[in-house]
């Protein structure tokens, strides 16, 4: 029960908690309903910035999930040019994360960062197709223990004003490790090698790290799924 509320805060929240925190003592000087206004908007902060352990599937070949959230997009797209990784079309997957959900992102799978690349743009809502191009965004090349490469994506939405990326070029990570987080709701974009079948479909809900959302020794086809 304990481990499930006193869940660990992620360093990065800790000074938007203090502001919150001040900017509600000095609201509940001015007034006690203001007070417990700020007071709701300092506990949503904390609850944002939770970073809670997960369990990750050790197997290897196995892809999770880089973010918490909603599959809003599967389909097929070239990488970011800036990441050098060629023109083909990918299968992507691209998961929505609102402002209640975990917003620390984690590798989807184990391997060498070979390519960082940052680039600045708008703040539509990250839940629109056209965000993955227009947006501000962060960009992550990895290099796998066999050589193929898959990028993925930080995409700043209609309140992210803040991508914070952890990592560097040359970094090694582990399946489900923490690489960094957006801050007030935002998007990552996952692109597979080519020809490996997504195995989760449009409005599944993800657990970084935990849920699986693609196996590089699977045969079967792209997965589908329906509303029950």
């Amino acid at each position: 029960m304990l481990d499930t509320v006193l869940v660990p805060i992620n360093r990065a929240g800790w000074p938007f908690i203090g502001l919150f925190a001040a900017a509600t003592v000095g609201m509940a000087w001015v007034s006690e309903p203001l007070g417990w206004i700020g007071a709701v908007l300092t506990a949503w902060c904390v609850y944002f910035f939770r970073d809670p352990d997960r369990v990750t599937p050790t197997r290897e070949g196995l892809m999770a999930a880089p973010a918490d959230g909603v599959v809003c997009l599967v389909d097929e797209a070239p990488p970011p040019p800036e990441l050098g990784m060629g023109t083909a079309p990918r299968p992507r997957i691209c998961i929505f994360m609102n402002v209640f959900n975990v917003h620390v992102n984690r590798a989807p799978i184990a391997g060498t960062v070979s390519g960082l690349a940052y680039v600045p743009g708008r703040f539509i809502n990250a839940s629109f197709d056209k965000a993955s191009e227009h947006n501000e965004r962060q960009c992550l090349r990895l290099t796998m223990t066999d050589g193929r490469d898959i990028a993925f994506v930080q995409i700043a939405g209609l309140l992210a004003r803040r991508i914070v990326c952890q990592v560097d070029e040359g970094s090694r990570l582990k399946t489900g490790e923490r690489f960094g987080l957006i801050r007030f709701g935002s998007r990552v974009d996952t692109y597979l090698p080519e020809g490996m079948a997504p195995l989760v479909s449009v409005g599944q809900t993800t657990v970084a790290a935990e849920t699986v959302i693609a196996d590089l020794k699977a045969t079967e086809p792209a997965r589908q799924g329906e509303v029950r």
